[in-house]
C-alpha cells in the first residue's frame, strides 16, 4: 500500500473530538546538550545527538482531517471503497474525528490504520494555513490539500535525520545530518505554494546518501556476517528464525514474509514493506528506521521486541495467539 494511500494513523487517537485551541508545531531542532559537543574522552563512547521529535509525532486533534480528505484510496483489501483525492471520507465527522476509528479493522479500512503523517497534518492546518480549515475557508481547500502529500514526504525525511541524529555511531556525520535537519525543517515553513514547487525527490537524493552512512557505520559494529538485501523481493519468504542482526533490509518486499523469531537487532529497516509480514517473537531492538507504520502492518505477539520509541499495535495476538481486544 502506497503510504498515500490511508487515513490518519490508529496511534493518535483520530476518533478523539478536534480541541478549541492547538500547539502550534515547533521547529525541528537538535538539542545537544554540551556533553554531546564535546569530543568524548579518549576510549568513551561518543553520546548522540537529542532532538526535539514531537513535532514529527502526529496530532490528530491539531489536524483539518487531512489524511481522510486530500488522499486517494481504492477499494481493496485496505479499504471498503473508493474515494478519490480531494472528497471527504464518509466517516469523517464535523470536528475532524473519524467517525469508526475504534474499529476501522472490522469496518474494512485497515490501510488507515497503517498510516502515519509524521506530524505533517497539524504543520499544514496549524502552520502553513494558520489554523483556519478548509470547512470555514473552502477557498483554500485545494491548496490545502496539495500542500499535505508533499509535506509529509518532508516530515518522513525530517523524522529519519532526527533518528540519524541520535545514532552515536553516526557522530562524524552530526553536522552534515544538523545541516540536513535545519534545511528540511525550513522548507516546511514556507508558504503553500512553495511547498507544492519542491522537488522531494532531488532532496530525498540528498538526504539519504547521509542516511545510509550513518546506517553503515551503526550496522558495523555488530559482530559477525551482515547479510545484505536491500531492494530484494522476499515476499513470502521462510525466514523464521534467521539470523539478521545487523543486516540491510533496506526498502526489501518482505510482504507476508514469515519473520517470526528472527533476530534483527540493528538491522535497517528503512522502506521495507512489512504488509502481512509475521514478527511473532522477532527481536527489533535497534532497528534502524523503523516506523509505527511499518510495525502496524505487520503481524506480530506479546513476544514482539520492539525500540522503545515504537509501540505494540492492539491487533497483534498475544503469545498465546489471542488478538488483544
Amino acid at each position: 500500500m502506497s503510504p498515500q494511500h490511508g487515513a490518519r494513523s490508529s496511534a493518535h487517537g483520530g476518533g478523539r473530538p478536534r480541541r478549541r485551541t492547538h500547539r502550534v508545531p515547533g521547529p525541528v531542532r537538535p538539542t545537544a546538550t554540551a556533553a554531546s559537543e564535546r569530543e568524548p574522552e579518549p576510549g568513551a563512547e561518543p553520546g548522540p545527538v537529542a532532538v526535539d521529535r514531537e513535532a514529527l509525532r502526529a496530532d490528530c486533534s491539531a489536524c483539518f482531517g487531512l489524511c481522510c480528505v486530500a488522499l486517494p484510496f481504492a477499494r481493496s483489501s485496505d479499504f471498503a471503497e473508493d474515494k478519490p483525492a480531494g472528497r471527504p471520507c464518509g466517516h469523517l465527522r464535523s470536528d475532524f474525528g473519524c467517525g469508526i476509528h475504534a474499529r476501522l479493522r472490522d469496518e474494512g479500512y485497515p490501510g488507515c490504520t497503517v498510516f502515519d503523517c509524521f506530524g505533517a497534518g497539524q504543520k499544514v492546518s496549524q502552520v502553513t494555513f494558520g489554523g483556519t480549515d478548509w470547512r470555514r475557508d473552502p477557498g483554500s481547500a485545494s491548496a490545502m490539500f496539495a500542500v499535505f502529500p508533499v509535506m509529509r514526504q518532508l516530515h518522513e525525511l525530517l523524522a529519519y535525520t532526527a533518528e540519524a541524529l541520535a545514532l552515536p555511531a553516526a557522530r562524524p556525520l552530526h553536522a552534515e545530518l544538523r545541516r540536513a535537519l535545519e534545511r528540511i525543517d525550513g522548507l516546511t515553513r514556507g508558504t503553500a505554494e512553495s511547498v507544492v514547487a519542491l522537488d522531494v525527490n532531488a532532496l530525498r537524493g540528498e538526504v539519504n546518501p547521509l542516511l545510509l552512512r550513518a546506517s553503515e557505520l551503526t550496522r558495523a559494529r555488530v559482530p559477525g556476517r551482515r547479510r545484505e538485501h536491500r531492494g530484494a523481493d522476499l515476499t513470502g519468504a521462510r525466514l523464521s528464525g534467521a539470523a539478521l542482526r545487523g543486516a540491510s533490509l533496506r526498502g526489501a518486499l518482505l510482504i507476508g514474509a514469515d519473520l517470526s523469531d528472527a533476530d534483527l537487532r540493528d538491522a535497517d529497516l528503512i522502506g521495507a514493506d512489512l504488509r502481512g509480514a509475521d514478527l511473532a517473537g522477532a527481536d527489533l531492538t535497534g532497528a534502524l528506521f523503523l516506523t509505527q507504520a511499518q510495525v502496524n502492518a505487520a503481524r506480530g505477539d506479546t513476544a514482539t521486541t520492539l525500540p522503545p520509541s515504537l509501540s505494540r499495535p492492539a491487533h497483534w495476538e498475544s503469545a498465546g495467539g489471542v488478538v488483544d481486544a
